[in-house]
Formats: structure tokens, sequence, C-alpha cells
């Protein structure tokens, strides 16, 4: 009967530790990739911070900020791309495992 009773708890609990290792895994990505991110913005500043040694006027500056945006912007871009990513499919598996789960309870 307690073997009974640990079995069902454990099976009832099998979603739970589901949706605890799938968000566990979205914030190790997410992580890893805000990690790569700002690597990527610092490496951008430190070229930025050597090059600005050789501008010799105004418009060598204007242009090399300009450059300097817009690698910043696509490197932004990218990030924001891979982690709407992670996020989508760690809600297409939590809808999964939710519906899994709701379609139990309605056949009993």
């Amino acid at each position: 009967m307690f073997q009974d009773m640990t079995k069902k708890m454990s099976e009832s609990m099998e979603p739970f530790k589901d949706l605890v290792n799938i968000q566990t895994r979205m914030l190790e990505e997410l992580t890893r990739q805000q990690m790569e991110c700002t690597k990527s913005c610092i490496e951008a500043t430190i070229q930025q911070t050597k090059e600005l040694q050789k501008c010799q006027t105004p418009n060598d500056l204007l242009t090399l900020q300009q450059a300097y945006a817009k690698e910043l912007e696509e490197t932004l871009k990218a990030a924001s791309n891979e982690n709407l990513k992670a996020l989508h499919d760690a809600r297409d598996e939590i809808e999964k495992i939710t519906k899994g789960a709701f379609d139990a309870f309605a056949s009993k």
C-alpha cells in the first residue's frame, strides 16, 4: 500500500519535475547567450578604443562611431532573437507537458 502511494505520488510529481528541468535548461541557455552577448560587446568596445587612436579627422570619428553602433545593434538584435527562440522553445515544451497532464485528468 505504501509503495503504491509512493509510486502514485512520484507519477503525479513527474510533470512538475519536467517543468523544473525545462526552466533550468532555458535559464542556462539564456545565461550562456547573455554571456556571449556581453563578451561580444566588450570586444567591440575594446576594438573601438583601439581604432579611436587612428582617427585623424572628425569625419573619421563619425564613421567609426557609426560602424560601432551598427555592430552593437546587430549583436543585440541577434541576442534578442536567440533569447526569444529559447523562450519560445521552453514555452512549447511546457505547453506539451500541461496539455498532457490535463488530457490525463480528462480521460479519468
